[in-house]
């Protein structure tokens, strides 16, 4: 476990890489280890963490020096890894965060992989979940594990538009804390959709708006029926609104009426609609 050159490893070993690839785009160091953690006992047969980070004792993960500074920096690496690794299923995620999938108590990341393809699928819709702790006054970084809580309701959708035309299939999904505080959170950064596990293909990217070049692998579904979906719980949004002075100056708790503490449980998130199974039971 040693750090490398992104480049360098892709061209050497990109296209024979154990899949699934969990990419982990750590913007610092807080929570990285339970966040790799989580991703390799889901059954990602390979994890690559990209930042500039210290090297933590985590068997089976490679990591990359890289300054995070901007998403720019974060998709360009994500692109570089797409054109290497063709024909592999890709998550990617930034450090605090956590995937989760219907029945991933019992059944690995490359269960639901095979159920997705069985369904022609090569792309899942993800809502990124913000998670945040009991206490800030104990947890003034914005991150607890152990009293972990999240929005239960004051989500909504909205139909997608380009250049006056509405976009099928390809709803955009606002709520959580980029909602509640949403006077901190710049407009193009407030949506809560985005395509966190998709299969790399020729010529694939991903844009500055976190959505693929491949329209189809945008949907939330198919056309006739609908598909299973996935949650990312995360602490990215709350960790940085407590880094931000503008924002930890006047926000003394993230508690309202409708907090509800997060059980680590994909029943929990299937029960609140966060994710749904679609034709897998």
């Amino acid at each position: 476990m040693n750090h490398q050159n992104l480049d360098h490893f892709l061209r050497l070993n990109g296209a024979s890489l154990p899949g699934p690839i969990a990419v982990i785009l750590a913007e610092d160091d807080v929570e990285l280890a339970g966040t790799i953690k989580r991703h390799r006992d889901i059954g990602f047969g390979t994890i690559l963490v990209i930042g500039d980070v210290a090297e933590i004792s985590v068997e089976g993960a490679h990591f990359f020096p890289a300054q995070l500074n901007r998403l720019e920096d974060s998709i360009d690496a994500l692109n570089k890894i797409i054109a290497a690794c063709t024909g592999k299923w890709i998550y990617y995620g930034f450090n605090a965060e956590y995937l989760y999938f219907p029945f991933s108590e019992t059944r690995t990341i490359k269960d639901a992989i095979n159920f997705i393809e069985e369904e022609r699928r090569t792309a899942v819709f993800t809502y990124a979940i913000d998670l945040y702790p009991a206490n800030l006054s104990d947890h003034a970084n914005g991150v607890d594990i152990d009293t972990a809580h999240l929005d239960r309701n004051g989500y909504y959708g909205q139909d997608r538009f380009v250049d006056g035309e509405m976009v099928a299939r390809q709803p955009e999904i606002f709520g959580g804390l980029r909602w509640r505080y949403e006077e901190h959170i710049p407009w193009e950064k407030r949506r809560i959709d985005r395509i966190s596990l998709f299969k790399a293909t020729r010529d694939l990217e991903i844009g500055p708006d976190l959505r693929l070049n491949d329209p189809e692998m945008n949907t939330i579904a198919c056309e006739w029926h609908n598909n299973l979906t996935i949650a990312v719980m995360s602490f990215r949004v709350a960790k940085a609104l407590m880094h931000n002075p503008g924002s930890a100056d006047v926000i003394k708790s993230f508690h309202w009426g409708g907090s509800r503490k997060f059980e680590w449980s994909s029943g929990q998130l299937m029960e609140l609609g966060f994710m749904e199974p679609g034709q897998w039971f």
